[in-house]
């Protein structure tokens, strides 16, 4: 195609900022052309706001908008699988939030009607192409650390305020039925999608997931040990109902000649230490997080390029953390 025209369905926090418009819009030969949302207030406004062209509070009447030719689903997972595959039969490509359904098992059957249909699905793995993770990725590909040998991923935050307190209103991200867990799915898979990205395939996880604090339905702590196809080890452990003085995001490859420390969520800063002393990369976050992904997406819709990641690497990060969560054992899909 020479010119990617976006619908998007949905018009959440996530399409303020990170993607949505202010995105889409700067990306060349990309425009945002028709949004939809349920509630037709909240798709006229966001419509007027950003200078979207049309709106609609039917889904098939946005997929099938004669002028849209690319749909970005940006809605809770619950409905990935259903709309996405409304998307494919009309022949069209899907780009969708992560994760990219609620379980490994959706994630398939979509990727199974993607190419049935021959119809591309990227999956919004934005950190895979942010300048942070990039230079990351430079550092462990140049061997400044050596071999790797071991992962150790720390994420511990405190409650978010609407879980707590006389009259908690937990947000959906914390109803399996809607998300697939909790606040483990939501950011875990961002973790495990690009350490995948960078290391290669995990082969076997396993771990404990509770509730411990009963705010929410889903579970609040999970801990886990996985191993890479590679032979590299690693561990996590995830919890959200600490106190915020302990909040910590902080991950570590440990390798042969050194360690490399970062941030998955929070810091700029990436901290490499070995015998010739401590490196420290400062490598600031875009405005838009999601747009140098978008930019390949576009370059591949036109064909001239590829995409770092697909509906089937996004699939992944889903059935490792099924793994975990026990939906699934390794080696069930060999």
């Amino acid at each position: 195609m020479q010119d990617v025209n976006w619908g998007m369905i949905g018009c959440g926090n996530v399409t303020e900022k990170k993607a949505g418009a202010p995105a889409i819009n700067k990306v060349p030969h990309s425009k945002l052309v028709a949004v939809m949302a349920r509630k037709a207030e909240k798709a006229a406004d966001y419509a007027r706001r950003h200078g979207v062209p049309r709106w609609y509070t039917d889904v098939d009447a946005l997929i099938n908008d004669a002028e849209v030719n690319a749909v970005y689903i940006a809605t809770p997972p619950d409905v990935h699988l259903d709309y996405a595959a409304r998307v494919i039969k009309a022949g069209k490509a899907v780009y969708i939030e992560k994760p990219m359904a609620r379980t490994y098992a959706e994630c398939e059957e979509i990727n199974k009607l993607a190419q049935d249909a021959g119809v591309p699905v990227f999956v919004a793995y934005y950190r895979r192409t942010l300048p942070y993770f990039v230079k990351l990725k430079e550092l462990i590909d140049s061997g400044v650390i050596g071999d790797i040998r071991l992962v150790n991923i720390i994420l511990h935050w405190q409650p978010y305020d609407e879980e707590t307190g006389r009259n908690p209103q937990p947000r959906w991200r914390v109803f399996p039925e809607i998300s697939g867990g909790g606040h483990f799915h939501d950011l875990a898979s961002h973790q495990f999608d690009y350490l995948e990205y960078v290391l290669g395939k995990i082969r076997y996880a396993r771990g404990i997931s509770r509730n411990q604090a009963g705010l929410y339905p889903a579970d609040d702590i999970v801990v886990a040990n996985f191993e890479f196809e590679n032979g590299i080890i690693g561990n996590g452990s995830w919890c959200y109902t600490i106190n915020k003085e302990q909040r910590i995001d902080q991950a570590t490859l440990i390798g042969s000649k050194g360690k490399i420390t970062f941030s998955f969520f929070e810091s700029s800063i990436i901290t490499v230490e070995t015998s010739d002393g401590l490196d420290r990369h400062d490598v600031p976050y875009p405005a838009h997080v999601q747009q140098p992904l978008l930019e390949t997406i576009v370059r591949q819709l036109r064909g001239e390029g590829r995409s770092p990641g697909s509906g089937e690497s996004g699939a992944r990060a889903n059935l490792v953390m099924d793994w975990i969560v026990a939906k699934h054992q390794p080696g069930d899909d060999k």
